[in-house]
């Protein structure tokens, strides 16, 4: 009777298991695995800084010096020239002829000034007024520079200051201020302006919107000016 028990036991509770299903082999259904995504941001290209953001446009003054010593400067107006053509008295003289190391050519009076090749002349007009009492240091011709696609250029000096320029009014500046390339002194007074030119030989290729004149016009005042 025992035995008939035991077996009757195993034999009901084999029959739950299979009921209940842990002896399936079947493999377990398992959730889906999320995966995760990373998001694309797309930035639109950062515009270039303006290399000297407060220039100043052309016709505009910068005031310089301080107390009875004061002026203002401008750069007023720019031309490009392929070439140009010059006469002057004194340098297409026999003898300042017979003095140079590599005579020109003379052309009926006149000479006619060629750029290196790619390249252009780029002509500026600059004033400076004194607005103070007492006579003002101006600045020289050579401290104003033309700054081109970030390529500093200094200015061409004509032969003289009596050199005349076909199309090309008045006298090259440092001239006006009676040094010829240093610098001298204007006196109070509109009509004591120093006003004249400078001539650059910069490339062909340059553009006026990246193209600056750039002046120390004292040791605390700097002054830009945009052409474009």
């Amino acid at each position: 009777m025992k035995t008939r028990h035991t077996i009757s036991f195993f034999g009901v509770l084999f029959l739950l298991l299979i009921l209940s299903g842990c002896t399936s082999t079947s493999p377990p259904v398992q959730s889906p695995t999320s995966v995760p995504t990373t998001a694309v941001v797309t930035q639109s290209p950062t515009p270039a800084a303006a290399q000297f953001p407060n220039a100043l446009t052309l016709n505009e003054y910068a005031a310089f010096g301080s107390g009875d010593e004061r002026g203002k400067a401008t750069v007023y107006r720019y031309e490009i020239k392929p070439s140009y053509t010059w006469t002057s008295p004194s340098w297409n003289s026999p003898s300042m002829q017979g003095a140079s190391s590599s005579p020109l050519d003379i052309q009926h009076g006149y000479t006619t000034e060629k750029p290196g090749e790619g390249n252009i002349f780029l002509v500026i007009y600059v004033r400076v007024t004194n607005t103070g009492k007492n006579a003002v240091y101006a600045p020289s011709a050579k401290q104003f520079v033309v700054n081109s696609n970030n390529t500093i250029y200094p200015y061409s000096p004509v032969q003289s200051s009596d050199v005349t320029i076909d199309n090309v009014p008045g006298t090259q500046y440092d001239y006006q201020i009676g040094r010829g390339g240093t610098v001298g002194y204007v006196q109070p007074g509109e009509s004591n302006s120093a006003d004249g030119y400078l001539i650059y030989e910069i490339p062909a290729t340059f553009s006026p919107t990246t193209t600056y004149v750039v002046s120390n016009l004292d040791y605390q005042n700097q002054a830009v000016w945009k052409l474009g």
